[in-house]
């Protein structure tokens, strides 16, 4: 996963004309034109546009390949505004963020992934039907989850009235996924289950890195927390606040940081329990136990 997201990383750059300008600005534009028609037409050119594995290979549509990226999902008109316009930002800044060769790539390659799997399950499943096993769902979740990443602080207002950031907001939808993933292969129903991930599977890519790090760094956090020095330091520092004197005092002579501040103070990692040491005692004292 490392060296994909590195070589995906290094075309991106080497190749910056590769991607297609503004593009989430067409997709919603497009997205938009297809909503209309489809209330115009009685939900006829859904049908026509969505991806129909059966009706590519049996009747050679290929155009569906790519069309459902413009397939709506929301048919309420408020809702419809207001996730095209959400994902349409989302896109615009992590175009504006990454460039416009590597949100095209981002972008390309959760709707390659999509349109293999579905194809993928058409030729296991052997059933000529539409299982809807591609579509913007999942993948614009990834977007979603791209831009809580690098924007972990931003706001939105969930209802137009509580304000939530990113990050939690992401931990929804990592749980919601999880959720349908652990209801599916309950039911049987594997084929779905692996749907959120493999739609997000470029997401998982273009930060592999990065949860890595983060995890990384969570851990360390953690190990240091529990570490017996940060457990002693924040004991002295909390005696300080208590007794406003001194911060270090020898266990064996009594000796203080206020009374010779020159004096420096160690704390024993062998000895049982918050025992601090001037040096002239920190090697020559009995442990506590």
């Amino acid at each position: 996963m490392k060296a994909i997201s590195r070589r995906l990383d290094r075309f991106c750059y080497n190749h910056p004309n590769f991607g297609i300008p503004n593009l989430m600005l067409y997709i919603s534009a497009g997205t938009a034109l297809v909503y209309v028609a489809n209330l115009l037409t009685n939900n006829a050119v859904i049908s026509w546009l969505s991806f129909m594995p059966g009706m590519i290979f049996q009747h050679f549509q290929v155009w569906r390949i790519l069309t459902f990226v413009l397939v709506p999902l929301d048919q309420s008109p408020l809702w419809f505004i207001l996730t095209t316009y959400l994902y349409y930002s989302l896109g615009t800044t992590l175009e504006q963020r990454w460039g416009s060769a590597k949100f095209t790539v981002f972008y390309g390659l959760g709707i390659l992934l999509n349109v293999i799997y579905g194809m993928i399950i058409y030729f296991i499943m052997g059933q000529p039907v539409y299982l809807e096993l591609a579509n913007m769902h999942y993948i614009n979740m990834s977007l979603f989850l791209s831009f809580a990443t690098l924007y972990p602080d931003v706001r939105f207002l969930v209802y137009f009235i509580i304000p939530v950031k990113g990050k939690w907001l992401a931990w929804i939808d990592v749980a919601y996924m999880a959720y349908h993933v652990f209801v599916y292969f309950s039911a049987g129903l594997w084929f779905w289950g692996l749907l959120p991930v493999v739609a997000t599977l470029n997401y998982l890519i273009f930060f592999w890195e990065d949860l890595t790090d983060a995890l990384r760094c969570g851990q360390a956090r953690a190990a240091h927390r529990v570490n017996p020095q940060t457990i002693n330091f924040k004991k002295a520092q909390k005696e300080v606040q208590q007794r406003k004197g001194y911060l270090h005092k020898c266990a064996v002579c009594g000796i203080t940081d206020a009374d010779d501040p020159n004096m420096e103070f160690r704390y024993c990692s062998k000895c049982n329990g918050y025992y601090c040491y001037c040096m002239n005692h920190i090697n020559n004292h009995t442990h506590v136990q």
